[in-house]
């Protein structure tokens, strides 16, 4: 199953491989060059005043900050430019820039307990020793919890809605619906599904393969780690949970005024990770560990990928009410 997810990132590779580094640098180096001809500008004319913003320019709007990641991270380049919407550079355009996307968001997610303030170290610590206390009594739990046949078919059946084989499709679909219908946030959406299915897989893999935890079915039942009979497959973390709440980040950040999407995506996610528990494929350690990562990594994605201009843009609805509205003035 993580071998499509695989897969995904090569063709990605594949598409992006010609135009790595050319479709332009992140919002950053765009600022720094216009603060350089500002100061150009101003040394010509000493006279002139440095332009200053107005309250509209230097403060976000409300649509905006209601749709900030709690990661303070700087916007980068948008995984649908402007010069992408409506389809103006074709369906598979975007996509050219996922491998450098993928790339640069590896960077910084493992170097980022490097950057970590120090007033954000006691929230690293706080869930760390959660964590730690929870890998601590999961044998205990797990040997605890009712097992019971149509329980454990249940969970096995279950855990199929967070296989690559389910949301490949569904950020697919995402994608290309609103491709055909012009909806510009269902395109977003997808691009923003795929570069976090891709990111929590590598994630993922390179955390099985360190810390090779043992399955709740395998050798003792303690989970022990550095000792699995297949690393590639460790417990630690769930990839089911990981990937399926980095989905649910994308879709709460995406329509966050829409309530009923954010409990359907975190109801799924959390659905996944119960069934995980109920196969005895993972210790409760492992999915709540997978979760918090995935859910952190959907937000930094979103932070650095969204694209603002979508905020401006009135919906369906409004559109509707706008008509309504003229017309009750024309007659």
């Amino acid at each position: 199953m993580k071998v499509l997810l695989f897969v995904f990132a090569l063709i990605c590779c594949s598409v992006s491989i010609r135009a790595f580094g050319q479709d332009g640098t992140d919002q950053s180096n765009t600022l720094q060059l216009a603060q350089q001809d500002t100061l150009q500008d101003t040394a010509q004319n000493p006279d002139q005043s440095p332009p200053q913003n107005s309250p509209s320019q230097s403060q976000p709007s409300a649509t905006q900050q209601s749709n900030r990641s709690v990661l303070d991270v700087a916007p980068g380049t948008e995984a649908l430019k402007d010069k992408d919407l409506y389809e103006k550079t074709g369906y598979f355009h975007p996509f050219r820039r996922m491998t450098r996307f993928a790339l640069k968001d590896q960077e910084r997610i493992w170097t980022s307990p490097f950057h970590t303030s120090k007033s954000d170290a006691k929230y690293w610590a706080i869930f760390g020793g959660a964590a730690a206390a929870l890998i601590a009594f999961d044998a205990r739990i797990q040997r605890n919890a009712p097992s019971p046949t149509a329980l454990v078919k249940l969970g096995t059946d279950g855990s199929s809605l967070g296989a690559a084989y389910t949301l490949i499709p569904i950020s697919a679909g995402f994608y290309f619906i609103g491709s055909h219908n012009e909806n510009e946030r269902f395109r977003e959406t997808g691009l923003l599904a795929f570069e976090t299915l891709i990111d929590t897989t590598i994630v993922e893999e390179a955390l099985k393969v360190i810390t090779n935890r043992q399955r709740p079915l395998e050798g003792s039942g303690q989970g022990h780690f550095f000792r699995s009979n297949d690393r590639l497959n460790s417990s630690f973390p769930s990839g089911h949970s990981i990937n399926t709440f980095g989905l649910a980040s994308i879709f709460a950040h995406e329509y966050p005024h829409t309530w009923w999407v954010k409990a359907l995506a975190y109801a799924y996610a959390g659905g996944v990770a119960g069934a995980r528990l109920a196969a005895n494929r993972h210790f409760p350690s492992d999915t709540l560990v997978g979760g918090a990562m995935g859910w952190f990594i959907g937000d930094y994605v979103y932070a650095k990928r969204h694209n603002p201009e979508l905020d401006q843009k009135p919906t369906a609805m409004q559109k509707i009410l706008e008509h309504v509205r003229i017309g009750a003035q024309i007659y």
